[in-house]
Order: C-alpha cells, then structure tokens, then sequence
C-alpha cells in the first residue's frame, strides 16, 4: 500500500530543474509529497540553492572524501534512512549508484531521464538523440536497477 504523503530524498547534480518541477508539483497540491532531504555530490551545484532557498535540508555528500565508492554510498544510504524516506528520486543526479545502494532501496528509487527509453541510455542524451537526427524526443521516469537505464518505464512524455 503507498504512502498518503511520499517522504522523498532527492538526488541532483546540476542546476535543479528537475528539482523545481518537483517542489512546483507539491506546491500545487499535484504531487503528494514531502522533500526530507536534497541530496548532491557537486558542492557549488545551484539544485542546492533551490533547495535552500525552499527551506529544504541539504547536503552536500563529496565522493572525494570517501576512499571508495562502497564508502560513499554507504555514507548515502545512512544519511537517507535517517530521514525515513521511502522514495528516491534521482533528478539529474550524474552518478552511477552502484549495486549496494540500488538493492537496499530496492524499487523505491526512481530516476528521471533525458530521452525516451530504451533509446539513448546513459550520458550526452541530447546530443546523440540530435545526431541522429529523430523526430521524436522525450523524458522517460523509471524504476532504477543494477542496469543502468533499464528499470521498469513508469512514465513517459513524447516531445517535437
């Protein structure tokens, strides 16, 4: 049975997009949800300072500060469970979780990609969707695996 409220950890990168369209969603009452934690392996990213500026926890998890990446997503997974999330939504967040974390969440963590799966996996989506040149482009949510860009599809939206 799902939550009345999902308490969401979200993971970025970048600029935040995402994460707008996200606190956009709640705001609006169109997405039942609470943000616990806002979540980025680049320090000076402004997906950060949305997040701050929403009154949002933060925080800043560097990957060079662990002696390996089964330190890192350790650190991750614990900082998560202390906030009771039960959903991870990975929204421009430019790592490649590994096996650990993936099967600790498992089907509780959701990813946002740049194209319409199962065409263009992994990086440079929208250069290699505009090299060949399709007519058709999109964004495709889905549930993340041990597989990089391979979980089940839950949503996906066509563009020009």
């Amino acid at each position: 049975m799902a939550p009345d409220k999902f308490i969401l950890a979200v993971l970025v990168s970048g600029q935040g997009s995402n994460l707008q369209a996200i606190i956009d969603s709640i705001e609006k009452n169109d997405l039942s949800a609470e943000i616990a934690l806002v979540v980025s392996n680049v320090k000076d990213t402004y997906a950060l300072e949305r997040a701050h500026k929403q009154g949002l926890e933060v925080l800043f998890l560097d990957p060079k500060s662990y002696p390996d990446r089964n330190g890192y997503e350790q650190a991750l997974v614990e900082r998560i469970q202390s906030k009771s999330v039960n959903l991870i939504c990975l929204a421009g967040f430019m790592r490649v979780l590994g096996k650990h974390f993936i099967e600790t969440f498992s089907g509780r963590i959701i990813n946002i990609h740049p194209s319409l799966l199962p065409k263009y996996k992994g990086l440079n989506t929208h250069k290699r969707v505009l090299k060949s040149k399709e007519k058709y482009s999109g964004c495709t949510v889905h549930l993340v695996t041990p597989k990089l860009d391979s979980g089940k599809v839950i949503l996906q939206k066509k563009i020009l």
